[in-house]
């Protein structure tokens, strides 16, 4: 696979395609970076979702930097709105996660650079510079629309302190010179931002190999959908973008969600309980997984166990046979619910190993004591 394909495999979308393609047709080095807010426990969504993408992007050659948000997690009232806390949980509890999750798709976590938002800004005020000259260059009404970004609802009342959150989000990518930002979808309007302020930029502009000052390359990846019955069923068409939006994987629904050191116990009681009607691929949580996650590079093969009376074990080597197989209904939800826990739980093995260990294991128990008192 050439590092084309690599980078743009598994996205939702890219901005633009013809950037990519000249950014790696330039021999300019590419430079990545995805930012986190540090709010509590690591599920799916951000251990292998995320972390997936940056495999590939390390094996197309890419340097790779996951950025610590704490002060945006500050600002957007994680943790309690205790800074310190977040902090601490930043460069403890959330690094270690994501190390994990990195280790569960194959990928080498010495290779990843960590950067925390405190020691970027202290003392840099080249950074506080560029975040100026990036509001400068956009309006108030945009950073109000810009909001989603923070998981609020355009229109939403708000402290003023969340009208910055947007342009320092903007400005953490030009400081740190990136021309690969990456995010999920739901970050989308950060990224755009990014692109229509590239070159009119007087600080920290992005540049080429040749020096020529260029657009960020944003690339957008899927928001996996939590495990629950949506709210509306059966979904109707001109709805499901945005129900699909807000029925991503949240933390806040704990059994809507996995966690990346969940106990195989765990794992398989809420994927059997998961919402997945029978026949049905328009919107189904579990075979969004299946897709995502399971069939995420092409080695990969799924196998059903189950009683000839049911048809017999079968195995799927490919997202799209399996999908038939479930419109038809010639495979059982809780056939493949079975099937999907027993893969997860395997995905996971590298995550819970790593939590086994005495010094990380402690962080994640008083990360959550902390989510307990808060």
């Amino acid at each position: 696979m050439d590092k084309f394909e690599l980078i743009a495999r598994n996205t939702e979308e890219i901005l633009t395609v013809d950037d990519l393609k000249e950014l790696i047709n330039s021999g300019t080095p590419l430079k990545h970076y995805i930012g986190f807010e540090i709010s509590g426990k690591i599920h799916l969504g951000t251990g292998l979702m995320c972390m997936g993408k940056v495999k590939d992007f390390m094996d197309a050659g890419m340097h790779c930097s996951v950025f610590l948000a704490d002060w945006h997690s500050w600002i957007n009232d994680k943790m309690g709105g205790d800074k310190e806390v977040i902090k601490k949980v930043a460069v403890g509890y959330f690094k270690e996660g994501l190390k994990a999750s990195l280790k569960c798709v194959g990928g080498d976590p010495e290779k990843l650079t960590f950067v925390l938002g405190s020691d970027l800004y202290h003392n840099n005020d080249k950074y506080w510079e560029t975040m100026i000259d990036v509001s400068k260059n956009t309006s108030l009404g945009r950073m109000q629309r810009s909001i989603t970004i923070l998981g609020r609802k355009e229109g939403e009342g708000i402290d003023f302190a969340k009208l910055i959150y947007p342009p320092m989000q903007v400005a953490d990518i030009f400081i740190q010179g990136v021309n690969i930002p990456h995010a999920g979808i739901d970050q989308r309007k950060a990224q755009v931002i990014a692109r229509d302020v590239a070159h009119k930029m007087k600080v920290s502009p992005i540049k080429n190999k040749k020096g020529e000052i260029i657009k960020p390359c944003a690339i957008h990846h899927h928001l996996i959908l939590g495990l629950q019955k949506p709210s509306v069923w059966p979904v109707p068409k001109e709805q499901m973008q945005e129900l699909w939006s807000t029925m991503k994987m949240s933390k806040s629904i704990p059994d809507s969600a996995v966690f990346i050191h969940d106990s195989e116990e765990d794992i398989k009681r809420k994927i059997n309980k998961a919402f997945c009607p029978e026949g049905d691929i328009a919107f189904n949580p579990v075979l969004d997984w299946a897709r995502s996650i399971i069939f995420r590079d092409e080695k990969t093969t799924l196998e059903i166990k189950r009683p000839e009376k049911f048809g017999g074990n079968a195995a799927y080597s490919s997202y799209e046979d399996l999908e038939k197989d479930f419109a038809e209904k010639k495979l059982h939800p809780m056939d493949l619910k079975a099937a999907i826990a027993e893969k997860i739980t395997a995905i996971l093995k590298p995550a819970r190993d790593h939590f086994a260990q005495p010094a990380v294991k402690k962080m994640k128990e008083e990360m959550e004591q902390l989510l307990i008192t808060r």
